[in-house]
């Protein structure tokens, strides 16, 4: 009877470590208005006018390290939101399909437009960002979440890659 009971304690105890199910639900961690003219995002200007109005001017912002974002977009090009993804290093930051496409996915987002920073106000894509570019538009074909765009953003200056010919 006592081993009974001191079976009975150890996994009661191994329950209380083990947390069940939890619920999870997607909450705004700031509000970010936008004019009526800029509400639409249908070329790469407005997508750089969006980030020089609300991501440069984050509190976490910071302009000498690479910083990715996603824009949520509706099926009318109308912006729901964006996300940060990642903050990397003075001239890398690492991608992945699934923190990009995480946000999009609970916030029923139609397509998306990638957005990065090159510090070095060079604004040409490198081999890993085109090879990164490739990776995420072959994961939207399979969760049909477009992607618009990549837009890589300068201190002065910004590039499309969709101008570019790398997205179709």
């Amino acid at each position: 009877m006592e081993q009974l009971e001191l079976f009975d304690a150890k996994i009661r105890r191994r329950r209380r470590r083990f947390k069940s199910p939890q619920e999870f639900k997607i909450v705004a961690l700031r509000d970010c208005p936008v004019g009526d003219r800029q509400t639409v995002c249908d070329t790469p200007k407005r997508a750089v006018d969006y980030w020089r109005h609300h991501i440069e001017t984050a509190a976490d912002y910071r302009p000498d390290q690479e910083c990715f974002v996603v824009l949520l977009l509706n099926t009318r090009l109308r912006i729901l939101g964006h996300h940060v993804v990642t903050l990397g290093l003075l001239d890398a930051v690492l991608v992945h399909p699934r923190e990009v496409f995480r946000t999009a996915i609970l916030a029923r987002a139609a397509c998306v437009i990638c957005m990065h920073n090159h510090p070095s106000d060079d604004v040409s894509p490198s081999t890993a960002d085109i090879q990164a570019t490739r990776e995420l538009v072959r994961a939207s074909q399979i969760i049909r979440i477009v992607i618009n765009d990549h837009i890589i953003v300068g201190r002065s200056r910004h590039q499309s890659m969709r101008e570019l010919g790398l997205i179709n």
